[in-house]
C-alpha cells in the first residue's frame, strides 16, 4: 500500500529500487511514528478537524499499536512502503474512517522529520547513559590507581613521567567535552517539525505549539522551509557529536593496544577476554579494543559522508535524504557497543606497578632535575644546560621523586572537579522533561 498511490501501478524494478533498504530501516522508527501521530490526532481534535468520537477511537487503536510495536509485533508488510502507511493502514482497519483523517495538514516529510527527531532524541540518551557508566569507571580507576607512575610520551619518545591516575582521567575529561557537542546536537534534535508539512506548511489552523508540548520538545522549527532544510543538517551536526565520543574512544583503544604489547606491559587482561593465535601459543591479542578502534574509525567518517550526501541539495525535500538512515541508524548501535564493552574490559584491567623503577625511564626525570636546579636557584637555561650536558656525558643520575601538585597534574587530579562539570553538561539535557511528556502522551 502506498498512500500516495492514484490509479497507476509503479514498476516493480523502480518501487524495488526506490524503497530499498526502507522498510527496514524504518522499523526504528515505529515507535516515534505513533507517538507523532498521537500529538498530531489530539491537534486535530483541538483545531476541530477530528471530533471527539474519532479522537477516541483513534488514541485508543495507536496506543495498542505503540503496544505492538513495544512487545516486537509490530511488522512492516512487504506490500507496504514505509512505517507510515503501515501505521495508518492498521488504524484504518481496526477504526475505519477516522483513520483516513489523520493526515490531515501533514505531509510524508514533516512525518519522517518528527520522527527522526524523536528517534535521535531516544537514542542520544542511549548514548548519554553509555558515557556515564564508562566515565564513572576511568573515574574510579583514576582515584584507584593515582599514586602509580607510568611513562609519559611526545613523538612515541618517553618524555616526562605520567601516572595511571593522569591517563584514565584524561580519557574521563576527554567525554565532558564530547558530551558538551552531544548536548548541542540534542538542542537542534529537540525543535519540532510537525506543521511543516511538505517543507511549506498548510492552510489548515495547525498548534505547532500545541504538538510541541505534547511531544516534549524545547522549541519549534518554526520557518517550515527551514524545518525541510533541517533534514540531513541534523544527522550530520548528530554524527559530529557521536564522531568526537568515538574519537575519543578510538584513542583510548590505541593506548591500550599499545600498552598491552610485551614491550610495554603497563596493563593487562585475563586470558578469558583476550584471544589467541592458531600457531603462536603466546598470544594474547587485544581483538575488543582493536575492533573498538576501527569501529570507532568508521563513525568518525560518518559526518563526511553525510555532507558529501547532502552537501550540493537544494532547498526542499530529496529522496537522496531516505539514504542517510542507512549510514547513521547502525551507527548509533555499534557507538552504544563500544561504549558498554569498554566499560566492561575496564572492570578486569590490571595496572602495572613500578613501571619506573627499570633504568631505560631514568631520562624521564630530566625535567625534575632541572627544575629542582631551579627551585635552588639556578636559572633555567643553566640548570637545562647542565643537565643536556650529564646526559650526554653519562653522569646524569635521575631523582624519582615526583612533587607536581598544581591543578590538573600527577599530585592533584581535580576529579572532583571533572565530575562536576559532566554533571552539569548532562544535567543540561533535561530528559526528565521528556519522559514526562511522552509518558503522559502514552497512558
Amino acid at each position: 500500500m502506498k498512500i500516495w498511490q492514484k490509479n497507476i501501478d509503479v514498476d516493480a524494478f523502480v518501487e524495488s529500487f526506490t524503497v530499498g533498504n526502507d522498510r527496514a530501516m524504518d522499523m526504528h522508527l515505529a515507535a516515534a511514528d505513533v507517538l507523532g501521530s498521537l500529538a498530531h490526532t489530539r491537534m486535530l481534535h483541538h483545531i476541530g478537524l477530528l471530533d471527539a468520537q474519532d479522537l477516541a477511537l483513534v488514541q485508543r487503536e495507536l496506543k495498542s499499536i505503540y503496544q505492538n510495536i513495544q512487545a516486537n509485533e509490530f511488522v512492516i508488510e512487504d506490500s507496504v512502503e514505509d512505517v507510515h502507511s503501515q501505521v495508518e493502514m492498521l488504524l484504518t482497519q481496526r477504526v475505519g474512517e477516522p483513520g483516513k483523517k489523520i493526515h490531515a495538514g501533514r505531509s510524508r516529510n514533516d512525518q519522517v522529520l518528527v520522527d527522526l527527531k524523536l528517534y535521535f532524541r531516544s537514542e542520544i540518551q542511549r548514548l548519554v547513559d553509555g558515557i556515564d557508566q564508562l566515565f564513572y569507571k576511568l573515574i574510579e580507576l583514576s582515584e584507584q590507581h593515582k599514586a602509580v607512575l607510568l611513562p609519559g610520551y611526545t613523538h612515541l619518545q618517553i618524555a616526562m613521567p605520567s601516572s595511571f591516575g593522569l591517563w584514565f582521567g584524561a580519557y574521563a575529561e576527554s567525554l565532558v567535552d564530547d558530551l558538551e557537542l552531544l548536548k548541542s546536537a540534542w538542542k537542534i534534535c529537540n525543535k519540532n517539525p510537525l506543521g511543516s508539512a511538505a517543507g511549506y506548511g498548510a492552510s489548515f489552523p495547525l498548534n505547532r505549539r500545541m504538538t510541541t508540548s505534547l511531544l516534549g520538545f524545547d522549541d519549534l522549527n518554526y520557518n517550515v522551509v527551514y524545518a525541510q532544510m533541517g533534514r540531513g543538517k541534523t544527522e550530520r551536526i548528530l554524527a559530529q557529536g557521536m564522531s568526537a565520543v568515538a574519537a575519543t574512544l578510538g584513542k583510548f583503544a590505541m593506548d591500550v593496544c599499545l600498552f598491552i604489547n610485551q614491550n610495554f606491559g603497563f596493563i593487562s587482561f585475563p586470558a578469558h577476554l583476550t584471544t589467541g593465535s592458531s600457531i603462536m601459543p603466546h598470544k594474547k591479542n587485544p581483538d575488543v579494543f582493536e575492533l573498538i578502534r576501527s569501529r570507532c574509525n568508521k563513525i568518525q567518517a560518518l559526518p563526511n559522508e553525510i555532507a558529501l550526501m547532502t552537501t550540493n541539495l537544494p532547498s526542499g525535500y530529496h529522496r537522496d535524504l531516505q539514504l542517510l538512515k542507512e549510514n547513521l541508524f547502525p551507527a548509533f548501535q555499534s557507538l552504544a557497543d563500544c561504549l558498554e564493552i569498554t566499560a566492561f574490559m575496564l572492570e578486569h584491567i590490571s595496572v602495572k606497578e613500578n613501571i619506573l623503577d627499570d633504568s631505560k625511564y631514568d631520562y624521564l626525570f630530566s625535567v625534575e632535575v632541572v627544575n629542582n636546579e631551579v627551585l635552588n636557584g639556578v636559572p633555567f637555561r643553566e640548570a637545562y644546560r647542565n643537565i643536556g650536558l650529564a646526559i650526554e656525558n653519562g653522569t646524569f643520575q635521575p631523582q624519582k621523586e615526583v612533587h607536581h601538585t598544581h591543578e590538573g597534574s600527577i599530585g592533584n587530579l581535580c576529579n572532583d572537579q571533572i565530575v562536576r562539570m559532566f554533571e552539569e553538561v548532562k544535567a543540561a539535557f533535561h530528559f526528565d522533561k521528556v519522559e514526562k511528556a511522552l509518558r503522559e502522551l502514552i497512558k
